[in-house]
């Protein structure tokens, strides 16, 4: 199986089961762009394209800190996931207790207040919280938002997680007001919900992936219990939910874009607002041959996107996969961004003659683009 990308951007395929153990194929292509200095720039390919994650990354040790990035191999998205890494900045960079931040693209608008570093503060009869230390600029992590372990207990089997962060700060169910004195409180909090207490249920506000294991998103992966392992082993489980593979949070995931879509970064950047569009066109086509000479062609469709602010970059994840019938073998080759119809057109121009290397296929695509409007 040959997978032919005559695009600057970077192209893999991997291979998936379904529930039922049906087999496909899947092709991702990712694009890396630069952050337009200007409003009415659009953005442009940038000069080092970051590749597919081929695994799982953490900010810190694996499963024990907040994700960075997860692998771009999921099998499918029913949504695209609008994910962002990058730090809080003061108005003015003049220092500020606590700032307003907002991440606005397409239908996802989400804000959440970014506060200053405190402690708390315990003594014989009280628990309080100190004052905010002020800041210029402040990361923004699940690291660093409400949640984390309460390991107060000497017993391993009775420490208490925050099921909806793993990797935050805060939380502690069940320990003593004394041994709470200077532990920090989270960096960032829900808008008209200031964090004074270390139990309760506040939500964790981050813009990154959220945890596999963490709820919600755990209760999509399905059963696993003994009927499984006798029945299904090692297919997925029946009540698997392909929601499973989205890796934001519910208020961070939006329909596919098409391309052209506003992007406005409140306070996530030194100049206050930083406000661009999606590029204007997002077809990506994938032609996928069979070797019995059948082809068949998919619209792969952006389902993730990541807004790095202090990088001045963001990422765009097309994907596309075809069912099998039996197996990944079946399939001769992948061509990305080739139309069937331009490649018949090829076909028919070249008689049975193949394409002698992808300089020669790339430069047929790009003269055939041009004269069909397409851009390639």
């Amino acid at each position: 199986m040959n997978l032919v990308n005559p695009t600057k951007l970077l192209a893999a395929y991997t291979t998936s089961l379904a529930p039922d153990g049906r087999e496909s194929v899947v092709v991702v292509v990712k694009g890396t762009y630069t952050i337009p200095d200007r409003e009415d720039q659009p953005p442009r390919l940038a000069d080092e394209q970051v590749p597919p994650v081929m695994a799982d990354v953490f900010t810190g040790e694996p499963g024990f800190s907040a994700p960075l990035y997860e692998i771009d191999f999921a099998a499918r998205k029913p949504r695209c996931d609008v994910l962002l890494n990058g730090s809080a900045h003061a108005p003015g960079g003049k220092p500020v207790d606590r700032v307003k931040v907002s991440l606005e693209v397409g239908t996802v608008s989400k804000s959440f207040n970014v506060v200053g570093n405190r402690v708390y503060k315990a003594g014989a009869l009280y628990l309080a919280v100190s004052e905010v230390v002020p800041f210029t600029v402040m990361p923004i992590s699940y690291n660093n938002a409400f949640g984390g372990v309460d390991r107060s207990n000497p017993d391993p089997a009775k420490h208490q997680w925050f099921l909806t962060n793993h990797a935050g700060v805060g939380f502690h169910a069940a320990t003593s007001a004394k041994a709470l004195n200077d532990k920090p409180l989270p960096n960032t909090e829900e808008m008209g919900a200031s964090i004074t207490k270390s139990t309760g249920k506040p939500k964790p506000m981050a813009f990154g992936p959220v945890g596999r294991s963490w709820q919600p998103r755990l209760k999509w992966a399905g059963t696993y219990d003994k009927k499984w392992l006798d029945e299904k082993f090692p297919f997925l489980p029946d009540n698997f939910d392909d929601r499973y593979f989205q890796a934001a949070p519910d208020d961070q995931q939006m329909p596919y874009p098409r391309g052209g879509e506003e992007v406005v970064l409140t306070n996530l950047t030194p100049k206050g607002r930083t406000a661009f569009k999606l590029p204007s066109s997002l077809a990506l086509p994938v032609l996928f041959l069979r070797k019995n000479g059948a082809h068949e062609e998919k619209q792969a469709v952006v389902d993730t996107i990541v807004i790095e602010p202090d990088k001045k970059r963001f990422m765009l994840v097309w994907r596309a996969s075809l069912a099998l019938r039996r197996n990944a073998f079946e399939i001769r080759e992948m061509i990305v961004n080739t139309r069937l119809k331009r490649w018949q057109r090829s076909q028919r121009f070249t008689g049975k003659r193949r394409f002698r290397s992808l300089a020669e296929l790339a430069a047929w695509n790009r003269q055939t683009a041009q004269a069909e409007g397409v851009k390639g």
